[in-house]
């Protein structure tokens, strides 16, 4: 560290710093916003009245709560309450300026949650996903009964969205048993509570190569009977709209001010009058916005910062708000007006390091990375040990977007690499799906072909590299130190799948769903494949000490499953370390994650192997 050391160090400033998520508004009453924030050391929900300036925390509970919704009239908050972060749970909602909650939908038992649509005459569509039921769809319409059930599926789906008028319901679904690649079902809501259906949009079912659709939501005006859709066509997302009345489909030429087609991935939102929508693009992990007139197709770039959009919408007066952030510069919610709109109260947290870009030639074509050195250090300084953090999903990507865990690696002086393996999103539709029956090892050999890189480039030193990574990178680090044990000095995995059969056995029914289309069937009818795709599997081959963290109430990566991989690691005498604490797929909680990175740093610090006289310190702050 520099001879000025905080009292507080740098990494630990960057999580106690509050952050806040891209507030959401009432349709009806815009004024009346919605946001997740960590001011008081937990996520929790608050309530902004932006008229007045005034903010309100709704939710206070010691896990935290993220999921909440604003009643399109503003009066209602829906937030919903699981136990301990198991997921597991009823919505519950408060009155927006304050007061005791309620059950929301009083008779509808504890679920994990498909969704959730609210209608401006009070009618809601409430998704529930249970091991026994399925997935299930219930109405709940002021003066009846009770909510009454309009939908059920034994395979995943969930609510789509409501009409302006509440008279039409899209429903995403994936009843043909694919659950990489959903389709919609659109059904008119009768007088008595009945459902017919109007229209239906699937792409896979008969079909050879399946291409996925999924609502993006319904025109926002009365009447309107306009849908607007993700579609794959292409081979990758893209919106069209389909007025769900007619059956007419319009696609949607996007192409830049010079005539080019957008690459990557994009997808839209209706702006207020529904004459033209906002345009979320996302190519390279990096994303942008642009306005799309309706009547003439004029595509229009909105002006943002170089690095990732998290969130954007189009407010009534015009102006567009987004969540922005760079791997150097810490997140703020921004207009297009050009003023910040919100940040959280206190300090900004300190920036880290840009990114670079590295492209490398993989067995599946060419594989992207993001690599980051220590602050002070270039191509000279190298080899650095170097820690390779392995995304989530396996549908999602690591992008050029602020991130305190990689951040806290470099400020200990190593080098992070964070591989956007076959699998990720963002690349197109063939990249994603590439994962079909060899699970797991298909990523593996992607990342294996950056570790190469990383080291004939002289960046990462051979001897002290680490595999590290939570839910599916987790899993991914576990499957890795028994697959390429030569390969990695350490591995860190969190909330890891570690024991794939025990997994599905316990994990939530959304999950049972990917499972059963990424390996072709259960366990039972392709044992084989799930063997072959566990950590468990190669446990006997792992030679490097492993640290493993887990919540106890993990729907998604369940304790079970983790314990069987540490028993055994416990008869075969293999050096690792365990930490389970009382949340759910991660924390929620400011100081656990502290706790828990903490604990990492330390692992890290008492087994890589020491450096030489050439790479053991190049001033880039607390070197391990």
């Amino acid at each position: 560290m520099s001879e000025e050391k905080s009292a507080v160090p740098a990494w630990e400033q960057r999580f106690r710093a509050a952050r806040v998520w891209l507030p959401d508004w009432a349709e009806d009453a815009p004024d009346r916003a919605l946001y997740v924030s960590n001011a008081t050391g937990t996520y929790e929900v608050y309530a902004w009245d932006r008229a007045t300036g005034t903010h309100r925390r709704v939710t206070d509970r010691p896990n935290g709560t993220t999921d909440a919704e604003l009643s399109p009239d503003g009066a209602w908050i829906w937030w919903f309450d699981d136990h301990d972060g198991d997921e597991f749970g009823v919505w519950r909602r408060q009155p927006f300026a304050g007061g005791p909650d309620e059950e929301a939908v009083p008779g509808l038992a504890p679920s994990y949650s498909a969704g959730l649509a609210l209608g401006r005459d009070g009618t809601a569509v409430v998704g529930r996903s249970t091991d026994e039921d399925g997935t299930t769809l219930h109405l709940c319409r002021p003066g009846d009964a009770g909510p009454v059930e309009i939908y059920r599926h034994a395979e995943y789906g969930g609510v789509g969205d409501l009409s302006h008028d509440g008279t039409l319901l899209a429903i995403d679904h994936t009843e043909h048993g694919d659950a990489m690649h959903s389709a919609i079902r659109v059904v008119r809501i009768t007088g008595t509570g009945a459902v017919e259906t109007v229209a239906e949009l699937d792409e896979v079912t008969g079909r050879d190569e399946p291409r996925g659709v999924a609502c993006l939501g319904f025109a926002p005006v009365a009447g309107d009977t306009r849908l607007l859709v993700a579609h794959q066509r292409t081979g990758r997302w893209e919106p069209m709209i389909w007025d769900v009345a007619t059956g007419a489909e319009t696609p949607l030429e996007l192409r830049d001010e010079q005539g080019r087609e957008l690459p990557g991935d994009v997808s839209a939102q209706w702006r207020p009058g529904a004459e033209e929508l906002l345009v979320e693009h996302e190519y390279e992990a990096r994303s942008e916005l642009f306005t799309y007139a309706l009547a003439d197709g004029r595509l229009v770039r909105l002006e943002t910062p170089r690095g990732t959009v998290s969130g954007a919408t189009a407010r009534p007066d015009g102006t567009v708000e987004y969540l922005w952030s760079s791997a150097a510069e810490p997140s703020a919610v921004r207009s297009t007006a050009g003023t910040v709109v919100l940040r959280a109260p206190g300090p900004v947290p300190p920036g880290s390091v840009p990114v670079e870009d590295v492209w490398v030639d993989g067995p599946g074509g060419r594989v992207h990375a993001l690599v980051q050195r220590p602050a002070g250090t270039g191509p000279e300084d190298g080899p650095l040990p170097t820690v390779f953090e392995i995304h989530g999903g396996p549908t999602h990507h690591d992008s050029d977007s602020f991130a305190a865990g990689p951040a806290a690696w470099l400020d200990h002086g190593f080098a992070v690499v964070r591989v956007n393996y076959r699998g990720s999103t963002g690349y197109g539709q063939a990249w994603t799906d590439a994962l079909h029956g060899r699970v797991g090892l298909i990523e593996l050999e992607d990342i294996a072909a950056v570790r190469e890189w990383a080291v004939a480039s002289g960046l990462a030193d051979p001897r002290r590299l680490v595999l590290a990574g939570g839910s599916w990178g987790g899993y991914l680090t576990l499957l890795g130190l028994g697959v390429q044990p030569d390969a990695w000095a350490l591995g860190i995995a969190a909330v890891p799948v570690a024991d794939y059969h025990t997994a599905y056995a316990d994990e939530m029914e959304a999950l049972k769903s990917l499972d059963r289309t990424l390996f072709g069937g259960t366990p039972e009818e392709v044992p084989d494949r799930f063997t072959a795709s566990s950590p468990l599997t190669y446990v006997e081959q792992v030679r490097a000490p492993v640290y493993i963290s887990a919540g106890v109430n993990d729907p998604r990566c369940p304790i079970r499953q983790i314990e069987n991989y540490v028993e055994r690691l416990e008869q075969l005498g293999k050096p690792h370390e365990v930490y389970r604490y009382d949340a759910g797929h991660g924390s929620l909680v400011v100081e656990e994650r502290i706790k828990q990175l903490r604990l990492e740093i330390d692992f890290v610090r008492r087994h890589l192997p020491a450096a030489d006289d050439a790479t053991a310190d190049h001033g880039a702050g607390e070197s391990v």
